[in-house]
């Protein structure tokens, strides 16, 4: 398959369907090493990444269990599971870092951007070696609590929770907007 079919065909794997096998250690290699060729606009390197696998996806749920009922101790016992189970499925969950230099010429955004194209980059890596994966946020990645737990600094963020594995099922294609209705051409 050509580069553009495969593009046309890239689609995310909700996590709860994501199982094991996962990526071994070369795989985890390859697709970090896909994943830093993005633009990097003054070669800062605004990024870093965090492999959660094996018995730490467990701790981390705990942490996230732990922090729902701190942020509302009437959590229903649902809710509370769901968090605790939020990293269970997919074998490896990559936590991208923004890592952001403050009062650089090259602005913040565009750091930021550079790291959400780290995001999608992974996303195509993993398909690429014929794994499901899926990119989320939810309120962990912007809570403090689990920013320290995951050692991060001032001047970091969470960009996204990179969950990858082995599909359970094949993902039906849904519908995607056609780039005619939302292309525009300048006319000055």
């Amino acid at each position: 398959m050509d580069v553009l079919q495969h593009l046309d065909h890239r689609r995310s794997t909700p996590s709860r369907l994501l199982s094991e096998p996962g990526p071994d250690a070369a795989q985890i290699r390859r697709m970090l090493a896909a994943a830093v060729r993005v633009p990097d606009h003054g070669r800062l390197e605004p990024w870093r990444f965090i492999l959660v696998q094996g018995d730490n996806r467990q701790r981390l749920g705990e942490v996230l269990a732990h922090r729902t009922v701190e942020r509302n101790p009437d959590a229903a016992a649902a809710v509370v599971e769901k968090d605790r189970a939020r990293f269970n499925q997919a074998p490896l969950v990559i936590a991208v870092i923004a890592r952001l230099t403050p009062g650089h010429k090259v602005p913040e955004q565009e750091q930021l951007l550079s790291g959400g194209a780290v995001c999608l980059a992974l996303l195509q890596a993993a398909d690429a070696l014929g794994f499901g994966a899926q990119w989320l946020t939810g309120w962990a990645a912007y809570d403090a609590v689990v920013a320290d737990t995951l050692g991060l600094s001032e001047n970091e963020k969470v960009l996204g929770f990179i969950h990858v594995g082995t599909a359970t099922e094949r993902i039906a294609e849904r519908e995607r907007p056609d780039p005619a209705g939302i292309t525009s051409e300048l006319h000055l």
